[in-house]
């Protein structure tokens, strides 16, 4: 029964946010640079398609890497935002910046890097997160539930929201528990749809009556 439950919510609401911003999500620096920049965007008091739809400027505007946000001029980033209907827009354009600064001095670019430097930590790897400006624990976790799909050593990983969407759906409420509910390739997957039902009740109660 709870392999049915756990079916219907994926194809319902599986898709995570890397998905819906155009981020072909790998363990190589552009994808996962990408994935910064889109946390970095959920990280503001916005609703997530509005950060999804500025990430999705960002990237079509060339802002891919490191370098190029940086080679980037603050009005461009400014202008990208702005035809995301993102708002701060200005605030965000110096912390992206910011941010890129930091990716390129401390990791040369490659958040492979940083991954290696927390062997596989969660608590270091959240730590390394918040370093960046405009991330803050939320984000760490944003990120760290995405970057599973392709960094397997901290899967599974399932934030307050992902738990919050599994008790809606009677579903067991600890990363393991609900990682043993479908394969290693779909997690990620899984933990974002949960993210999606604790912000939508509407949805939840969707996957509960299909599901019957």
């Amino acid at each position: 029964m709870t392999d049915n439950r756990v079916a219907v919510l994926l194809q319902q609401q599986g898709r995570t946010l890397a998905d819906e911003a155009g981020i072909k999500l790998a363990d190589k620096p552009g994808p996962l640079y990408q994935l910064l920049v889109l946390t970095t965007l959920l990280s503001a008091r916005v609703t997530a398609v509005l950060a999804v739809a500025a990430a999705r400027e960002l990237f079509a505007a060339g802002y891919r890497t490191p370098r190029a946000m940086l080679s980037a001029r603050w009005p461009d980033r400014v202008d990208a935002l702005r035809r995301g209907h993102y708002r701060r827009y200005e605030h965000t354009a110096t912390l992206l910046g910011d941010a890129a600064q930091l990716c390129q001095d401390r990791w040369r670019g490659d958040l492979r890097r940083l991954h290696g430097s927390a062997e596989g930590d969660v608590s270091g790897l959240r730590g390394l997160l918040t370093d960046f400006p405009g991330i803050g624990p939320t984000g760490a976790d944003i990120f760290l539930r995405e970057v599973q799909a392709v960094w397997p050593d901290i899967a599974p990983f399932a934030d307050s929201k992902a738990i919050d969407g599994a008790k809606l759906l009677h579903l067991p409420s600890t990363a393991s528990d609900l990682g043993a509910l479908t394969n290693p390739s779909q997690v990620a997957r899984l933990m974002s749809a949960l993210v999606r039902v604790a912000r939508d009740p509407a949805a939840a109660e969707k996957v509960l009556s299909e599901h019957e």
